[in-house]
């Protein structure tokens, strides 16, 4: 039977970049889930009888949390639930079904790139019937009702087993647990030259993949392993885990260092890939060269026509505005159109929708394309390959082309991890309140050309997003962007990002920390980094 709890209102629930994010005994707390899983439903009309896909990344309290919007899904008047085995669909996997069978959104349970475990990170969110993120409007609706939440209604049924695929009814809807990975590597084949990267690893070109013990490892298995015939043991640490085996599913030069040093060893592989916890982000490293992401947007776009589900073209490239310009160039070179837009993944789904980008990325290890509405880490990887298998070139052959022929943009982030709160406040604050005295001063040999708070006006909708991000521009192109993450669970992540641009191709062998050394030290003049923070140097550097 349909039971109505009441309950009261959590003054916390206020989603962030991508949903709904706090530690583990946070959503354990009563009621805490249900009240924003009603929250979800309470602000949406017109979905009786309609279709909810849900599923998650396996982290701990994964598999609660789903039983539990199961039920609720029931009682709400849901009239078909698709779940994934195990609970498991990876974000990008999640937006395909909900696509593919026009479903009318998602709950997807996930913490991204952050760590699991019983004292660890979780997350809700809400996806749209086209795929996507829902957008701020809807996040805003849903933030407004956790405010005033009074009841939710739940199903007193059995527990559904989420272990074997098949049907059960509750409540009069219909509960498929579905194969998380089928649809998804259908989709893969569908887009990329199978056969050719297929040939090309039977030629000898080594690949290995990092899971990280994360949402990735069954679709990687079965693509790279069973489909690509990559020998069995390319794909590590594949067997999602709640606590991700203890480590910090992060793929970056940090937390994928083990990763990083067997591709850049002497016979090392040739070929080396990760991606995170919800298995939306990637890392891309050939020998003798790591792949920023910002770059990996550029050559992708690039040699979009490379891969069969792409040849006719690209109609355009998105990127968030902290993400470097080197896709602006390429954009430019093919005479397509570019977007800025803030962090976040749910503003490129109107680009998308509207056909007016093809493909997308942010500076955080992101990048996915019209596929799907989320971005998508193997697909990455995968045309990577493409790329590799068509050209017949390591990964540095073909970086270090592309920079001869676009310009290189030397470019690196920045994070201070757990800023205090107030500290990271007052600093932002500090910062927006010089903004407009900074232009035609200079800081360490640097001359500030323009200052503002980056503001997006959606060119489809016309909603206005103000105050994602601050920009300080110097004379002769280069910048320093600063913000506060969204992703984070505790104290605040302050992001540094910086560029430069350099055009000589007998410039572009610099190392990076060096290229960039003193634009680093003018941002911490200008925003006193270093003394607002209390810390003399950031948490991780990519």
């Amino acid at each position: 039977m349909i039971k109505t709890v009441s309950t009261t209102p959590y003054t916390d629930q206020k989603p962030g970049t991508s949903g709904l994010r706090k530690k583990v005994p946070v959503f354990q707390q009563p009621n805490y889930a249900e009240n924003f899983i009603q929250a979800i439903f309470d602000s949406l009309e017109g979905f009786a009888g309609a279709t909810l896909v849900i599923g998650g990344d396996g982290r701990y309290y994964n598999r609660e949390v789903i039983q539990i919007a199961i039920k609720m899904a029931a009682a709400n008047g849901f009239g078909r639930v698709l779940v994934g085995r195990g609970g498991i669909l990876s974000t990008p996997a999640a937006s395909n079904v909900i696509r593919k069978y026009k479903a009318f959104g998602g709950i997807v349970l996930s913490a991204s790139h952050n760590p699991g475990g019983p004292t660890e990170d979780f997350g809700i969110k809400y996806n749209v019937s086209n795929g996507g993120p829902a957008p701020e409007k809807v996040t805003d609706a849903i933030y407004a009702r956790t405010k005033t939440i009074d009841a939710y209604k739940i199903s007193d049924a059995a527990d559904v087993n989420l272990d074997l695929e098949g049907e059960h009814t509750i409540e009069g809807t219909t509960v498929q647990v579905i194969d998380p990975v089928a649809d998804y590597a259908e989709l893969m084949e569908s887009l990329f030259d199978f056969d050719a990267i297929r040939k090309h690893i039977a030629g000898g070109f080594r690949v290995v993949f990092d899971a990280m013990s994360a949402v990735t490892g069954p679709y990687a298995k079965e693509i790279i392993e069973n489909r690509l015939g990559a020998p069995k043991g390319s794909v590590l640490n594949f067997v999602p885990l709640p606590d991700f085996g203890g480590h910090h599913p992060d793929p970056n030069l940090v937390h994928a260092a083990d990763l990083y040093e067997e591709v850049m060893r002497e016979g090392g592989a040739d070929f080396g890939a990760a991606s995170d916890g919800d298995g939306d982000r990637n890392m891309v490293v050939g020998h003798g060269m790591f792949v920023t992401p910002s770059d990996s947007l550029a050559i992708i776009a690039a040699n979009a026509t490379l891969a069969p589900g792409y040849k006719g073209g690209i109609a355009g490239i998105a990127r968030s505005m902290p993400t470097s310009g080197a896709a602006d160039r390429v954009a430019e070179k093919l005479g397509i159109g570019i977007y800025e837009t803030p962090t976040g993944w749910k503003f490129f789904g109107n680009l998308l929708d509207a056909g007016l980008a093809t493909v997308c990325g942010e500076e955080s290890f992101g990048t996915g394309s019209n596929h799907v509405r989320e971005k998508d880490g193997l697909w990455a990887v995968l045309f990577w390959l493409n790329i590799c298998a068509a050209r017949k070139e390591s990964v540095k052959d073909i970086v270090t082309a592309h920079w001869a022929t676009y310009g290189r943009n030397y470019y690196s982030r920045h994070d201070y991890e757990e800023v205090d709160s107030d500290a990271a406040n007052g600093l932002v604050a500090a910062l927006r309140d010089k903004l407009a005295i900074l232009p035609g001063q200079a800081f360490n040999g640097l001359t500030v050309e323009a200052a503002d708070d980056f503001s997006y006006h959606d060119p489809i909708d016309q909603s206005v997003s103000s105050k994602q991000g601050i920009r300080i521009l110097f004379a002769g192109g280069s910048r320093i962007v600063l913000r506060l993450s969204g992703t984070g669970t505790s104290g605040a992540t302050l992001r540094l990002y910086v560029e430069r641009y350099e055009a000589d191709p007998a410039r572009h062998g610099i190392e990076t920390q060096e290229a960039l050394a003193d634009l680093i030290a003018a941002a911490d003049a200008i925003a006193e980094i270093k003394k607002r923070t209390g810390r003399d140097a950031p948490t991780v550097i990519t």
